[in-house]
């Protein structure tokens, strides 16, 4: 159950960042709380309230903020507008800084990457990609204990 709370944050992010702009944020937010048995929060366009003060945001406007679940299976999702291709160089500094361990382990051939790292209280899961009409954007899913896969591991 928790992989699947896991994987819903993030895809509940793209797809917002492709839907209409049209989808309403209530009846979005009903669908996803249906889904997800009634923990989740869906900020919009800001970072929700509670997420953790530990981990940095690259700074940028907010595109997608969430929180799903609760207690130790709580998870947050954050997409963050950024300034290109390379901005994973920055958000790397600033997670070492904050005392996060990991790195950028899969670079795209034109710009963006994918990283986790992780401080012992929790898991950072960053993608940096090219959103199209948005533009460059960092995607935070953020969870208790270590980072969360970017992609489902066999027997999951």
């Amino acid at each position: 159950m928790n992989r699947r709370r896991l994987l819903v944050v993030p895809l509940v992010a793209a797809l917002l960042l492709g839907s209409a702009p049209a989808l309403s944020g209530c009846s979005f937010q009903g669908a996803v709380k249906d889904l997800s048995g009634g923990n989740v929060d869906i900020g919009g366009t800001s970072v929700p309230s509670d997420f953790p003060k530990d981990v940095p945001l690259a700074s940028g406007d907010v595109v997608f903020g969430a929180g799903l679940g609760s207690g130790d299976d709580k998870v947050w999702n954050v997409t963050v507008k950024v300034d290109g291709g390379d901005a994973y160089t920055a958000i790397e500094k600033q997670l070492t800084d904050a005392g996060f361990s990991g790195e950028f382990g899969a670079r795209g051939p034109n710009g963006g990457g994918t990283g986790t790292f992780s401080n012992g209280t929790y898991g950072v899961l960053v993608v940096v990609t090219d959103a199209g009409s948005n533009g460059w954007v960092a995607n935070y899913s953020v969870s208790k204990g270590k980072a969360p896969s970017p992609t489902p591991t066999a027997g999951s």
